[in-house]
């Protein structure tokens, strides 16, 4: 049966020395997408943590992942995906919002427990994972930013996040339904259309030690490749060998999400996107701007299989995520975000030919790297060359591998390419082929045959960093004194209510806020995003709340209609 939507080919791409299509926009007539017949995509997002490239759909079949090759056969592979950061909050920060966490502030990872389910005055002052003198505080990114789902849910979709939130932010009440460990489309009401994130924490980098005495999904002896960059040994291989046993397992996870999917009847109604929040888990890899720390997988399912085993190499990077998404459903991007859709009706109509990526503070570890990626090389301008690329951050060194390399540096036995982590001076800039140095272990910069490639990304680098007014280059406590005056959060102003003729108007003086509201008695769970004024009957008890991203929230203001 021919479905609500029609897609659109376009036809011509290169891939592997064949010609093949690729999904680039999703067109609709005004009666298809009519509102009033929920004619509209649902969208489901897996994200799984701290993952490369490793799985078979994108070239390594050391082990086989059931769910995501038949995910693959039925969908699109994005083979040019880049996170901004190599790192969880700063890229989350950049999917969240559509620009890049360093334009906003938010590039230093972590700026506070954030990520917490319930943030206490305890938890706050007992953070350790800051450089010393350091408060925790929130990004405060301009007023005009959003979190991209309070448009969603604005045009009617049911948000919902399983669980993982890190944004350098509290989340606004405006911006789910519900987000928390039980949040689920099923919860939404009948009929409404839902965009749902589950996040899989089974690969993230800390699950190479904490499981480290779990069984393992994969024999225990399995041959695995180690990376040049790290340590070939016993020690080296058994954390490779975790990596590939956690795939499995998020392989597994991502299985049943798709199942219930599937026996709800909406698995043909439904975009499902799969992918990474950063590269893989490993030394030189997470935290790091090279192909490791920022390249990965994508693979996108269109409702009835459309484009089923298709490629498409675009050059795709997070930032593009949010205003692809509002694209999808029929809502121009706002002007504001810095990325591009790359499907939908609202189809960037130039490719881009550049990534960029930055890396700023980890943890305790204070730095400032930003990179420039096209398809077949990568620039890396470090703006602290007096410090070694290494980081030491208290917290890897609780991997076995990180601390077999650190072994192996103490007893002068690094290999050529291991040693380039802990080089010092480290160089300046980098550069390298990508496709003939994937590992990325051979810096061209001093080069005279690239000179001519230096100069252009390296021109392009500099563009970037003033184009978007570059937040992580500043000084961090600059930063904080600009967002917390005094070391004072700033408070968002309480919501004012107006009642004239049966009109009801909600304003807020905090520039930026948004406003959530509530009609009691109305068998309301969470806060509706408040748009224009609305119309209520006398008798009427509304209450409503005001947020502004990295702002205290209001007060909540209960308003009675007489």
């Amino acid at each position: 049966m021919k479905h609500a939507f029609c897609y659109i080919l376009a036809i011509g791409m290169l891939f592997n020395c064949t010609q093949t299509q690729r999904p680039t926009k999703v067109s609709r007539t005004d009666s298809e997408w009519n509102p009033e017949l929920n004619f509209r995509p649902n969208i489901l997002w897996i994200v799984a943590e701290d993952q490369s490239p490793n799985i078979p759909a994108f070239g390594d079949s050391t082990v086989v992942t059931p769910t995501l090759n038949r995910l693959a056969a039925e969908g699109v592979c994005y083979d040019n995906f880049y996170s901004a950061h190599p790192v969880c909050a700063p890229a989350r920060a950049s999917i969240i919002t559509g620009r890049y966490a360093n334009s906003i502030g938010a590039s230093h990872m972590r700026t506070g427990p954030w990520f917490a389910a319930n943030i206490t005055q305890e938890i706050i002052q007992n953070y350790k994972a800051l450089p010393e003198g350091n408060i925790p505080y929130e990004a405060v990114p301009p007023k005009e930013v959003k979190m991209f789902t309070e448009y969603l849910r604005a045009a009617g979709y049911y948000s919902s996040n399983n669980a993982k939130e890190d944004y350098q932010f509290r989340k606004t009440m405006t911006a789910w339904d519900e987000s928390s460990n039980m949040a689920h489309w099923r919860n939404r009401p009948k009929g409404k259309p839902f965009f749902s994130v589950f996040n899989i924490g089974v690969t993230h980098e800390s699950r190479i030690w904490a499981k480290a005495k779990d069984s393992l999904w994969v024999p225990k002896n399995l041959e695995v490749p180690v990376p040049p960059y790290l340590p070939n040994t016993e020690t080296g291989r058994k954390d490779v060998r975790r990596m590939y046993s956690n795939i499995l397992e998020m392989d597994a996870q991502t299985a049943k999400i798709l199942q219930e999917l599937k026996a709800d009847g909406l698995l043909d109604s439904t975009i499902v996107v799969w992918y990474t929040d950063h590269g893989g888990p490993l030394p030189r890899q997470k935290r790091l701007l090279y192909d490791s720390g920022t390249k990965v997988p994508m693979i996108i399912r269109f409702p009835n299989g459309e484009f089923a085993g298709m490629r498409d190499d675009r050059m795709v990077s997070f930032i593009d995520l949010a205003p692809t998404m509002l694209s999808l459903v029929g809502i121009k991007p706002p002007d504001h975000m810095q990325g591009t859709a790359f499907l939908g009706e609202y189809l960037r109509t130039e490719e881009p030919e550049f990534i960029f990526g930055a890396a700023d503070r980890f943890d305790e570890f204070t730095d400032n790297i930003r990179s420039v990626r096209d398809k077949q090389f990568r620039y890396i301008k470090n703006y602290n060359p007096e410090k070694p690329l290494y980081a030491d951050v208290a917290y890897r060194k609780n991997m076995p591998i990180m601390r077999e390399l650190l072994r192996l540096k103490e007893e002068n036995q690094l290999t050529v390419a291991q040693a380039l982590w802990f080089e010092r001076p480290r160089p300046e800039e980098e550069l390298y082929d990508v496709i003939n140095d994937p590992y990325e272990v051979h810096n061209l910069a001093q080069l005279p045959e690239y000179r001519e490639k230096l100069l252009s990304l390296r021109k392009a680098c500099s563009n970037w960093v003033g184009r978007i007014n570059d937040t992580g280059l500043r000084p961090e406590q600059e930063l904080i004194d600009m967002f917390w005056p005094n070391g004072e959060q700033p408070n968002t102003s309480n919501p004012e209510l107006e009642h004239s003729n049966g009109t009801i108007t909600i304003s807020c003086a905090t520039e930026g806020a948004s406003i959530g509201y509530q009609i009691v008695g109305a068998d309301q769970e969470g806060w509706t995003v408040y748009t224009k004024p609305f119309s209520v009957k006398g008798g009427t008890t509304i209450k409503a709340v005001a947020h502004r991203l990295g702002y205290k929230r209001s007060a909540m203001e209960t308003f009675e209609v007489k």
